[in-house]
């Protein structure tokens, strides 16, 4: 099946459609960026103290405890659903742009191994193989950036007028 350009030719219905899930999984991804600097701080240390707690520090001034696997078993069985199907919906719709060579393939299959990397880690952290915390991180962050430059794109190329 061959998709590459069939944006340009979808209506402008179907644009508009596109447009508002955007909107809305960007809403729902940006605020999932603020909790999570909320709860890590963005940090190594701030990704392992979430899920394996800081009982030990005693200078903490926000005591963590280390979450049950039930909890643990949760947030990734959820994660990797969810943020499956959100990267590859939004594969599908970078598919469609007339985008190629390397920085198609890198978008369109980046996502979808960060979400891996990165909920697997958490998991593989939580039981005990700390170095994980640095995977966790680059993965998350290279998700995020696939997003945001997938975004662009699409909305680019969704936005943008016919020549005449």
């Amino acid at each position: 099946m061959h998709l590459k350009g069939k944006l340009l030719d979808t209506s402008r219905e179907i644009k508009i459609l596109i447009v508002i899930y955007l909107i809305i999984t960007s809403t729902g991804f940006l605020s999932a960026l603020q909790f999570v600097d909320l709860t890590t701080s963005g940090t190594p240390k701030g990704i392992q103290e979430n899920y394996l707690g800081n009982e030990e520090d005693l200078e903490a001034t926000d005591m963590k405890f280390m979450m049950p696997e039930r909890q643990i078993l949760n947030i990734v069985h959820a994660h990797m659903l969810s943020m499956g199907m959100l990267f590859f919906i939004l594969a599908l719709l970078v598919a469609t742009t007339p985008i190629g060579g390397l920085l198609r393939k890198t978008l369109l299959f980046e996502p979808l191994v960060s979400v891996f990397l990165t909920f697997g880690g958490i998991y593989w952290l939580w039981k005990g193989i700390l170095w994980m915390r640095y995977v966790v991180m680059v993965s998350g962050v290279l998700m995020t950036l696939s997003y945001i430059v997938s975004l662009v794109i699409l909305l680019y190329w969704l936005l943008k007028r016919k020549r005449v």
